[in-house]
């Protein structure tokens, strides 16, 4: 690397992680996720307003193709977040309305995808039928778990029925949709799928079996000194390097580089209360939050090109917001009055399935890459999974007013705030995460 290039880089991410922060934070002031604006950061980086010949400026292709290296392991980091984020004691004892309300938010958005999916196909996409189909039913399908948990959070509903079920039909959602996800990206790339998927399953078995108790064995190997932090450096080094020999495993394998962060922050042991999971959090967020991913949002936002949309791409873009905010929500609204909760809760089950944030983002991205997307389909589908996620707050202020965060909602963001919450008939007091 040219001392120039070095210049252009350094510059570049001082750039992207200053924007970040600040459209983060403008966000925030708005009661939206902070993911919100941290994607529109991206997109105002691009050509949509910058043109593409100042962006190309901005950020030349030979700084992008180092930008991309490190994004990509921002997004294997994150989809290792999520892993661990992913708690499957949200599933057990959830009863009816969990069970009806995964499936139905899952399989309706599958089925309108699936059918909006053909009169787009012959627009936007020129390779065999199947893979476009199953690609666009899938991103339709999708939740953003760790948004949602937030969203949640900031609302004082986390030690809620409605909160917990949420939490539950979004983890269950999540693992259907990256099941799915991995066949069709081995659908598309075609060639020895037979073979990869038929490893994928003894490598599974292998994770869970043996790195899983290899993981909870060093995790107790040189306890930290008293008062020192919960998980040591040698310990978060070993995890890393895990995750990332996990990530090159899958994409051996045919699949994508996020199956192996996604399934190795799955297995992570939890420790005792969740001591163990936290510490490494701890370690790892930051890092991935405040500089990784918001190179990932910025080289996402410079694919995003908006000013040239004609007439008939508005109405692609309508039509694929209808499907995706029906699809969730009058799917979640019926799998939930069938699991026997009542109106309310049932209508803000799905304004909070609608949450689709990063994870859509990475869906996306993987179909942009293995070339299911094209440019301007992809542009579409980000619009619509900012807007999607940017609805949830205001549906669900207008379903649950007493839930409404008002100018206030910043607050909640602190650790040691009280949020008295409604716990079945009892009202308890919930400390955020």
């Amino acid at each position: 690397m040219s001392a120039a290039q070095t210049v252009y880089l350094l510059c570049d991410l001082a750039l992207i992680l200053g924007l970040a922060r600040m459209m983060g934070a403008l966000a925030r002031r708005f009661g939206q996720p902070a993911v919100i604006g941290e994607i529109l950061a991206g997109v105002m980086l691009g050509p949509t307003l910058l043109g593409e010949e100042l962006s190309k400026t901005l950020f030349p292709d030979d700084i992008r193709s180092l930008l991309g290296a490190l994004a990509g392991l921002g997004v294997a980091l994150f989809m290792f977040l999520v892993g661990m984020e992913l708690n499957l004691g949200l599933l057990r004892d959830r009863g009816r309305a969990t069970l009806w309300t995964s499936l139905c938010s899952t399989l309706l958005p599958l089925g309108l995808g699936a059918l909006l999916a053909w009169p787009l196909m012959s627009s936007h996409h020129k390779g065999e039928p199947l893979d476009f189909v199953l690609f666009f039913a899938v991103a339709m399908a999708v939740t953003a778990f760790p948004v949602l948990a937030r969203i949640i959070a900031d609302r004082g509903l986390a030690a809620t029925k409605l909160g917990t079920t949420a939490l539950a039909c979004a983890a269950i959602t999540d693992l259907l949709a990256w099941a799915l996800l991995a066949v069709v990206v081995a659908v598309a790339t075609g060639g020895q799928m037979e073979w990869r998927l038929a490893l994928l399953v003894p490598y599974v078995v292998l994770m869970v079996t043996v790195v899983r108790p290899l993981l909870r064995k060093a995790s107790t190997l040189g306890p930290p000194e008293p008062g020192g932090p919960v998980v040591g450096r040698n310990f978060v080094a070993l995890v890393l390097g895990g995750l990332l020999l996990s990530a090159a495993c899958t994409e051996w394998l045919g699949m994508h580089y996020i199956f192996g962060a996604f399934l190795f922050g799955a297995v992570m042991p939890r420790g005792t209360q969740g001591k163990l999971r936290d510490g490494v959090l701890d370690r790892i967020e930051p890092l991935c939050g405040l500089l990784l991913l918001p190179v990932y949002f910025v080289l996402s936002g410079l694919k995003v090109d908006l000013s040239r949309l004609s007439v008939s791409d508005l109405g692609e873009l309508a039509a694929i917001m209808v499907v995706a905010v029906s699809g969730k929500f009058f799917g979640s609204y019926a799998g939930a009055r069938m699991g026997g909760l009542d109106s309310r809760r049932s209508a803000a089950l799905g304004a909070l399935l609608n949450t689709r944030g990063l994870t859509e983002l990475v869906i996306l991205g993987v179909g942009l890459e293995i070339g299911v997307l094209d440019d301007k389909l992809y542009s579409l589908m980000v619009v619509m999974a900012v807007t999607t996620t940017a609805l949830t707050g205001p549906l669900l202020s207008l379903i649950l007013p007493e839930r409404s965060a008002g100018p206030g909602a910043a607050r909640t963001e602190a650790r040691s705030a009280r949020v008295p919450v409604e716990k079945d008939d009892e009202v308890t007091a919930h400390m955020p995460p």
